[in-house]
């Protein structure tokens, strides 16, 4: 009898850690960020400084808990032929995925348009956060994405090799 109740008492916490785990990690710590993104900005090619595009219906959300899990969607009347002769464009990008409630976000059909060619990627900031570019894609209807990523020095700082001078310093906030 009482290994019954031992077993039942680690089976019930086992599952309430789990939904617990789980709920933190798919809503917990996501937060609307629409507010902290008033404009879509890309690098330009001439000044090299981020600089406003024409964005419109931005959807985004944003967590505290790591510089990497911001995700937005936007439309935008711009073409590509045009934007790909202002701003800063990237030989590739991975979207990283959203949770499944943010249903604007769908990495895999970006990752398709992007490997077909209907959607091209660009440089939306360079250290966001210290290690951490915005990426931006747009596609050839005017829907946008937008993530961040690792940049190098990001890579280097977090997995552990010795950032070099090359890279900014780094807020000891």
């Amino acid at each position: 009898m009482n290994g019954k109740i031992v077993g039942s008492v680690i089976l019930i916490s086992a599952l309430i850690a789990g939904a617990a785990l789980y709920y933190l990690q798919i809503y917990g710590y996501y937060e609307d960020a629409t507010a902290d993104l008033p404009e879509v900005r890309l690098v330009s090619l001439t000044s090299d400084q981020p600089e406003p595009i024409l964005a419109e219906r931005i959807q985004a959300i944003d967590a505290d808990s790591s510089p990497i899990r911001f995700r937005a969607c936007f439309e935008t009347p711009s073409s590509l032929a045009m934007l790909t002769e202002t701003y800063v464009g990237l030989e590739f990008a991975t979207p990283r995925n959203a949770p499944g409630w943010f249903d604007c976000f769908d990495a895999a059909a970006i990752a398709d348009d992007l490997a077909t060619g209907r959607a091209l990627p660009f440089l939306g900031q360079k250290n966001v956060a210290f290690g951490v570019d915005r990426i931006v894609v747009i596609t050839d209807e005017g829907r946008g994405y937008i993530w961040h990523e690792l940049n190098d020095c990001g890579e280097k700082a977090y997995d552990g090799t010795i950032v070099g001078e090359e890279c900014p310093g780094r807020d000891e906030n």
